[in-house]
């Protein structure tokens, strides 16, 4: 059993209010308290609290210690950020973890998150660190986390690869089918879509207004991210409400009606609900959510939300209030008013952030 210099507190929600103003030892009476007690304060991101708890966690729960520890590294928002021990703590879980068991609840999707970290390490290398580029490597990793473990956010790094014109290689006839990869990238955003991840729907959205890789339908683009907003964890909002607040603002009355009519059955359909950790501090009230609008001042807000009588939306102060939404039904395709998957532009797409993961700017919380 270790000791640790922290906030002197029975629990971590005490923990997480008292802060630094009173000093003690705190003891970890058991490995689950030392990852309850860690788990909660990475969550709040306290990572000067959660730092030492995961530590202590090494002798007994090496893998999850270490996955934590890696995101704390790895999160450029943090006061610990240091992507250099961040890859070498993936990477040894990567390769410590190859062999694990898909079906293993608990260290598979470590294996899956650690291999979807080294790979996007991989692809632009680490020059600080002494981590050169490994193009082929980076590809070899990703398509594992997506394949052999079905990880979502796997998959969805590797639809914008192969969109991209990258990846693994697709030969025809000895040369490489950059028109096959953008096939295989439509194939996963549509599939990751289907499912309800909110990033891959973003993402599918704003290419469907744009009408770049896909057919363009702008009010199937509406209701898309109306539904990814939905879905998405905090963590994840900013850049998917940036998309909303895009299409929202540019949309016609037109797009916007055609949109409102079928925003029950998109929802519907895709809907899945975000899981959100019990809130044990009551602070959650107090959090004010930023109010976004237009170019012309229009208030930007859900297209679910309508007024009882005369079918006109009803102006919000804030998008982020995330409209209920039923489980999920799943279906076999994008719904008709989404229009067929085709080819529409062979234009470079930017790379939406992944949570915990990008080296670039994605925050690990």
């Amino acid at each position: 059993m270790r000791t640790f210099r922290l906030a002197v507190a029975g629990s971590i929600a005490s923990i997480l209010m008292l802060g630094s103003a009173v000093a003690g030892e705190v003891v970890f009476r058991s490995s689950d308290d030392a990852m309850n007690q860690g788990i909660s304060a990475f969550n709040g991101g306290y990572y000067e609290l959660a730092l030492p708890a995961f530590e202590a966690l090494e002798a007994t729960k090496p893998q999850i210690a270490r996955y934590y520890m890696a995101r704390i590294y790895g999160d450029n928002e943090g006061a610990y950020t240091d992507h250099g021990k961040a890859f070498h703590l993936y990477k040894e879980l990567s390769d410590e973890l190859q062999d694990v068991d898909p079906d293993n609840d608990e260290l598979a999707p470590v294996a899956a998150k650690s291999l979807t970290a080294v790979s996007m390490y991989l692809r632009d290398g680490i020059p600080d660190a002494g981590v050169r580029p490994d193009v082929e490597a980076a590809n070899r990793d990703l398509q594992r986390a997506a394949l052999t473990f079905n990880d979502e956010d796997a998959q969805f790094e590797l639809a914008k690869v192969y969109l991209r014109g990258e990846g693994p290689d697709m030969t025809v006839n000895g040369f490489d089918d950059s028109a096959s990869k953008i096939e295989n990238g439509r194939h996963w955003l549509s599939r990751l879509s289907q499912s309800g991840h909110p990033g891959a729907q973003a993402f599918l959205a704003d290419l469907m207004w744009r009408g770049r890789f896909v057919e363009k339908n702008q009010a199937a683009a509406l209701n898309l991210i109306d539904v990814a907003v939905a879905n998405a964890a905090p963590s994840e909002r900013v850049w998917i409400e940036d998309i909303y607040q895009n299409i929202f603002c540019n949309a016609g009355e037109g797009v916007r009606q055609q949109a409102t009519g079928r925003v029950a059955e998109w929802h519907n359909r895709y809907g899945r609900r975000p899981e959100t950790s019990e809130n044990k501090d009551g602070l959650g009230d107090l959090t004010v959510e930023p109010v976004r609008t237009c170019s012309n001042g229009e208030l930007v807000r859900p297209m679910s939300v309508v007024a009882p009588n005369d079918n006109k939306p009803v102006p919000q102060p804030q998008m982020i209030s995330t409209p209920s939404t039923p489980e999920p039904r799943r279906t076999s395709l994008i719904p008709a008013g989404a229009s067929s998957i085709q080819p529409a532009s062979g234009a470079p797409v930017a790379s939406a952030p992944v949570v915990g993961f990008a080296p670039g700017g994605a925050t690990a919380r």
